[in-house]
């Protein structure tokens, strides 16, 4: 923590968006802080479909621009991520009556060459009953096209933003909510400053620091913030929308057993122009997703309704062979995304790209960020500091940087994942070898801080069920700020989802004793306690 209390930039919010700033910003020498008043990725960045893509329908919205920069960005974050995202194929059905041939042979053809450098498989056409594997789609579903995405834990893509951040000399504040913030003018021939109140969400124990900047990267709350933070604000110096909207739009998946053999996923046309992804998902399910729902508010959080659930149901049981019901959903989870609000009647057609506002009083930059993608992220994070250059000049040590770096856990070259994860079950042959490679799935070579000497399964402490071990649940209480039992069960890992209730029920007893037994890391730095 500052001596001073005075940083570059504070941002606000722990979504992918912010930990990609903070992690940008830290690793240009900036003093920064971030604050997080929940989990990190608690909302809508664990709540994605998991995917690293261009967005293949945008196309049809005319969104070159945006498909072209998240094409240029997977391979970024294939490069920076190898530990947890990785090449995936899709499988595209055709079926009479909806988009014809030659208009998706177009649009895959465009996907495959808007986006510059690109090293995964082109598309190609594809007989759906010659494949490898069954297939697990109807009979008379024949003919199809593929092509390549990628696919990310996306709450782990958070954590390793902002460990790396923290790496880089970020004070990193979970469970912090910002109480206030006032644009404060210095009396004594200082630098004028942002003063912002701080407040612990478990002791309730507020501090203050300083700031030259605010980034407000709350996620659904972003339009809120922006308007607490810049009451009675002149505006942006320039031009942008004072007070920005935002549409919220509910995106919700489920979780089925296993519904296809092979490693790649579909992506099904729906007869409202609408598409669904079926991916295969932790080994044994298989994730259904996602929907285009507008929300009111955030007031009761985010959750699928039963309309959502049947709309899923109806879409993929258009293509299987043997249909899911109901009774088979495993899990259900539901995301919020916070558009910038175009004034589009159709939540489909809202666009997905970001949109940054900027507003400025009394030298005091706050930049809000709007909509935006996971795949997009880190190029977000570079237009933020270009936004707020103009007010940190002579601060930064270097430009843009976080494409040649890789992230925490992940300094290896991706094609060279399978050869780590097999020296990681040689050094440690006396662990489950599946037990090693879901390990390094979550962790990469931290993988090996996370075991040490354990050389028997009994060594890892106790066993949790569904993968997870004692071992690893102290090292993410310890290391990557896991303060609930659902910061482990469903973010830092998705353990939860191979265990049933009792174990769940367990866990999170034991682990409400673990944390009463102050074994968590703390949560603010001493020096702002």
């Amino acid at each position: 923590m500052k001596r001073d209390g005075l940083y570059d930039i504070l941002v606000i919010g722990g979504g992918i968006n912010g930990a990609g700033v903070a992690r940008d910003a830290a690793g240009r020498g900036l003093s920064v802080a971030l604050c997080e008043q929940n989990d990190f990725a608690g909302a809508t960045s664990s709540a994605s479909t998991k995917l690293i893509h261009g967005g293949l329908r945008y196309l049809e919205y005319y969104e070159f621009r945006l498909v072209a920069e998240a094409l240029s960005e997977r391979e970024h974050l294939l490069d920076i991520a190898p530990h947890i995202a990785w090449p995936l194929r899709f499988v595209m059905p055709h079926v009479a009556g909806l988009r014809p041939r030659w208009m998706i042979r177009l649009g895959l053809w465009l996907y495959d060459h808007i986006g510059g450098r690109i090293t995964l498989p082109k598309s190609q056409a594809l007989r759906l009953d010659r494949m490898a594997s069954p297939s697990g789609l109807k009979g008379d579903i024949t003919r199809g096209f593929a092509y390549s995405d990628a696919w990310v834990d996306d709450a782990r893509l958070v954590i390793f933003n902002l460990l790396s951040a923290q790496e880089h000399g970020a004070d990193i504040l979970p469970r912090t909510r910002l109480a206030e913030a006032l644009r404060v003018e210095n009396q004594d021939g200082g630098d004028n400053h942002w003063l912002c109140t701080l407040e612990d969400m478990h002791t309730g124990q507020r501090r203050r620091v300083k700031a030259r900047a605010l980034v407000n990267s709350a996620g659904p709350w972003v339009a809120q913030m922006d308007r607490a933070l810049n009451a009675g604000d002149g505006g942006g110096d320039d031009g942008e929308k004072r007070h920005a909207a935002v549409k919220l739009v509910r995106g919700s998946h489920i979780v089925v057993p296993r519904l296809f053999e092979g490693e790649h996923a579909y992506i099904l046309q729906n007869d409202d122009k609408r598409i669904v992804f079926m991916i295969p998902y932790e080994d044994r399910y298989t994730l259904i997703g996602t929907t285009d729902v507008p929300q009111e508010n955030m007031d009761q959080g985010a959750r699928i309704s039963a309309a959502e659930e049947a709309y899923l149901l109806r879409a993929v049981n258009r293509y299987l062979e043997r249909p899911v019901a109901a009774g088979d959903i495993v899990w259900r989870y539901a995301g919020v995304r916070p558009l910038f609000d175009d004034e589009s009647d159709n939540p489909s057609a809202v666009t997905r790209d970001y949109t940054l506002v900027l507003q400025e009083q009394r030298g005091l930059p706050c930049v809000s960020v709007y909509g935006g993608k996971i795949t997009t992220y880190r190029r977000l994070a570079e237009s933020v500091m270009d936004k707020l250059a103009p007010w940190l000049q002579g601060r930064s040590r270097r430009g843009g940087w976080t494409a040649g770096e890789a992230l925490p856990g992940a300094r290896f070259k991706r094609a060279e994942r399978q050869r780590e994860v097999a020296l990681l079950q040689q050094k440690y042959a006396g662990l489950d070898a599946h037990y090693l490679a879901r390990l390094f799935a979550r962790h990469g070579l931290n993988s090996y801080a996370v075991l040490r000497e354990a050389q028997t399964m009994a060594e890892l402490g106790r066993d949790f069920g569904g993968g997870l071990t004692q071992r690893e649940v102290e090292y993410l209480a310890v290391h990557e700020w896991a303060c609930e039992a659902d910061d482990v069960l469903w973010r830092r890992t998705k353990c939860g989802l191979h265990m049933d209730q009792v174990q769940r029920e367990a866990f999170g007893e034991w682990f409400a004793q673990l944390r009463a037994s102050h074994f968590c890391a703390s949560r603010m730095p001493a020096e702002i306690r």
